[in-house]
């Protein structure tokens, strides 16, 4: 094996203002191994006055190692931790060897399938050039915005950032990287100003190496913090596990030729990840070459939080792109070599049937807002407007949840009259998914043959395609299942457990626009919990015990709900039933979703409570069947719940229920009225 080393200069476009000075120019180090007619680049390229390896004999270290490389044919990790920029360029030069391929990792991304978000970066400037950037930023589309305070005046930034805020829609995501620009006393308050503009999280608010000081910014500061620079030099795994639970972050930030390269990032991902702290990854403005390796590596973990991986339009003078910005999204190759599909513009005009094409014309007129129906699942439907850039919003944090991205397909089997199938189609529109559009019918995989990685369907639609073997067999084959409109019932639930790929339960309502909470009913990571999904703040009412959601980005108040939860630790909910749907028999109250489910449990889908009002009882229990139920079966079943035992069992043909497939409380009780 053989070595060569090139250095380079690379010129800034514009200078980088950072509040630890200004880059214009930035030397970076190629290293190519070669082999047996192979050959593997890597970079290295430490941050004057930041890395850690930032050294004068820098060059004749990593001649140093690279021969070491060539003799013993692997790299010393250990004896590389304190030179993390060396070791980062040589584990990607050796891996591109061994692989014979500028594939580094084989992912969806590498194969060209999908892309990863990245946010928008803003470097410091003055304010015009702060300006200038922040709109053409929002202008092209960024949902994520990421600027560097910090080295002008404070108002002036402050100025910016509500700036920001306004060109921004609702549910975006704002950050700011303070490089360490404040002191230990300043940074409560700067923080607390900061928190009243909804940021999502502040990268480095202290210089590093002053822990017990960021420990206690970290446990009371009103918004997350990410830690950068702070992770720079420590290289012992001892040491990363003391800083880690001395300080306990919100949020770290990994930057390969800063953090230990490849390896030592996996690390700090393994020790983040064990105590419940978050990451993204970005480049530390390394050339295209180590932009590329940076990305790979990310893409094995699927991330869903924007990265900081959009910096490879930052020279005059780079090397060749291996990745490419498409709005928000970056891609390992360029966006027209996707396999699926070939053109971008198929994603942005979905085609489908003539109400897909009406609904698409009421979403690109000048309307802000669209007409949609409620459910009726516990009164009459009825009409209400919703802001359209609500819906944006509830759509990006579904796919964020979900890991979707562009390219993928989406199936709209559900009927575009109501907000669960609008928002198939506004989901695939924002993320530039694949809409597969069929009938809203029962049998919605009947025609589908083609894969499917995002599907949401009603009980119903799951049930009757688990009767017909092809459509079962597609049915597991959907990467991501989302089952809305109506409970699922335990029979069901107990059959999609064994699915390969998941599969949800919702929690939602249209004044919500769709779901808010997500519960994994498929595989070992099966749940009675839903999970809120980002942005989403729950609470209880104290009188009623009933959920009360706090969206700020999908409906301007705080949304009372009927439903009674309970909450575990963590923010997950599960819920026990609704108090619109609580009778009083007697003095007993009972849960008609409770006896629903029992009773579901031991004769499937074919009965409903319901009640009418009781001289004697105040409200008594009545039950809709489909089939004759023996009374003392009936009685065996409900012999823990004495109570529950129905005053009548009214035989009917259908069980009632709504357009959307939820029980129609409002009919079941005319039918008991009856009898």
């Amino acid at each position: 094996m053989t070595y060569e080393i090139k250095p380079r200069t690379l010129h800034f476009h514009e200078p980088a203002g950072t509040s630890r000075g200004t880059y214009t120019e930035r030397r970076v180090w190629f290293v190519t191994l070669s082999e047996a007619g192979q050959k593997g680049t890597g970079e290295c390229a430490p941050l004057p006055c930041l890395s850690c390896d930032d050294l004068p004999n820098y060059e004749e270290l990593l001649h140093g190692f690279c021969k070491q490389v060539c003799e013993k044919g692997e790299i010393d990790r250990e004896a590389l931790r304190p030179y993390p920029s060396i070791l980062f360029g040589l584990e990607c030069a050796l891996r591109m060897l061994r692989r014979g391929s500028r594939i580094l990792f084989d992912t969806p991304f590498t194969r060209g399938e999908t892309g990863m978000p990245i946010n928008g970066l803003i470097w410091m400037g003055t304010s015009e050039a702060m300006q200038r950037r922040l709109k053409e930023k929002t202008n092209a589309g960024f949902h994520c915005i990421k600027v560097k305070i910090g080295a002008i005046d404070w108002e002036d930034e402050m100025n910016l950032l509500r700036q920001c805020r306004q060109l921004q829609h609702a549910g975006d995501t704002l950050r700011v990287d303070a490089n360490g620009a404040f002191s230990p006393e300043e940074a409560p308050r700067r923080l607390k100003e900061l928190a009243q503009l909804g940021i999502h999280s502040i990268e480095q608010p202290i210089r590093a190496g002053q822990w017990e000081a960021m420990g206690q910014l970290c446990a009371t500061s009103p918004l997350p913090i990410a830690l950068d620079e702070e992770l720079i030099g420590v290289n012992d795994t001892r040491e990363k596990i003391c800083l880690l639970d001395t300080i306990r972050p919100q949020f770290i930030i990994l930057k390969p030729s800063l953090h230990g390269g490849l390896t030592g990032c996996e690390e700090w991902v393994q020790l983040a990840e064990e105590r419940g702290i978050g990451w993204w990854a970005t480049s530390a403005l390394e050339s295209n070459v180590g932009l590329s390796a940076i990305a790979q590596w990310v893409s094995q973990y699927r991330p869903t939080l924007a990265q900081g991986l959009g910096t490879g339009l930052l020279y005059t003078d780079n090397t060749e792109a291996e990745t490419v910005v498409v709005g928000e999204e970056i891609f390992f190759k360029d966006p027209k070599d996707l396999k699926n599909p070939k053109d971008l513009k198929d994603f942005e005009t979905p085609k489908g049937s003539p109400e897909l094409e009406r609904f698409l014309a009421r979403w690109r007129d000048s309307d802000t807002t669209m007409t949609v129906q409620t459910s009726g699942s516990t009164g009459r439907p009825k009409l209400i407007k919703i802001e359209k850039e609500r819906m944006r919003a509830s759509a990006r944090m579904t796919c964020d949840f979900l890991g979707l991205s562009t390219g993928q397909t989406a199936l709209l089997c559900m009927s575009l009259d109501y907000i669960a199938g609008q928002m198939m189609v506004v989901r695939a529109l924002e993320r530039k998914l694949r809409l597969i559009a069929t009938p809203p019918g029962g049998h919605p995989l009947r025609e589908t043959g083609e894969a499917i990685d995002f599907a949401a369907m009603v009980p119903m639609q799951v049930w009757n395609s688990l009767q017909v073997p092809e459509e079962r067999e597609r049915l597991k084959r959907i990467r991501h299942l989302i089952i809305g409109g109506g409970a699922i019932s335990p029979e069901l639930e107990g059959t999609l457990r064994h699915f390969p790929n998941a599969v949800w339960s919702t929690y939602g309502m249209t004044e919500t626009l769709s779901h808010i909470a997500l519960r994994r009913i498929s595989g070992p990571e099966a749940s009675l919990w839903y999970a809120p999904l980002p942005g989403i703040r729950l609470s209880q009412d104290e009188e009623t015990h009933c959920l009360i959601i706090d969206a700020p980005a999908l409906n301007p108040q705080p949304l009372r709900t009927h439903d009674i939860v309970e909450f575990a630790p963590g923010g997950r909910f599960r819920i026990l039933g609704r108090t619109d749907n609580t009778i009083s028999s007697g003095g007993v109250k009972i849960q008609l979703e409770e006896v629903e489910s029992l009773l579901c449990h031991h004769l499937g889908d074919t009965v409903q409570a319901t009640y009418r009002p009781d001289e004697k009882f105040g409200q008594a229990l009545i039950l809709l069947s489909t089939r004759p139920i023996d009374r003392e079966k009936l009685r065996s079943i409900l012999s823990g719940h004495p109570y529950w035992m129905p005053r009548q069992v009214i035989l009917t043909p259908t069980l009632p229920r709504t357009e959307t497939g939820k029980p129609d409380r409002a009919t079941a009780r005319e039918m008991a009225m009856r009898g």
